[in-house]
């Protein structure tokens, strides 16, 4: 025999906010973060880890752990505690100089900026709502035209 089991919506909404607010106070509880593996200066890998793993963590390997923050891109960050500049990614490099992990030169002719650890081109693209690209051979901005 079947049977159907009817339960309120109003039970149902009360039990998800119940299950979210317990979700997240264990994710608060449990912190977590990014560290990249930096080997002669190059990101060669990213993990999420609670900080205190790198206490009882052995790494017999060549490099260092680095904490990176998934929320920092160009030194800002929305809670205003940027951290080296930049998240670290595989390939990235890790300046101990500067503190701060920047991406691969997209192009030869791109400069990396002192303040934000970001590639800029020596032209600056068009502002004007159309879309563009790199021309390297050009050194300029060419706007996509739709097929």
């Amino acid at each position: 025999m079947e049977r159907t089991l009817l339960i309120p919506v109003q039970s149902i909404l009360c039990t998800t906010r119940t299950i979210s607010r317990y979700i997240y106070s264990l994710i608060k509880e449990t912190i977590m973060g990014h560290f990249a593996k930096v080997v002669d200066s190059k990101v060669v890998s990213v993990i999420v880890a609670e900080p205190e793993f790198f206490n009882t963590f052995v790494d017999s390997s060549p490099g260092q752990w680095l904490q990176t923050s998934y929320n920092t891109h160009g030194g800002q960050h929305p809670e205003g505690r940027p951290l080296r500049k930049n998240y670290a990614g595989v390939g990235y490099t890790y300046d101990a100089v500067r503190d701060a992990f920047y991406a691969p030169q997209p192009f030869a002719s791109w400069l990396l900026n002192d303040d934000t650890c970001l590639w800029e081109a020596p032209v600056a693209m068009p502002t004007d709502g159309k879309a563009y690209e790199w021309d390297e051979a050009t050194t300029s901005w060419k706007e996509l035209v739709a097929a």
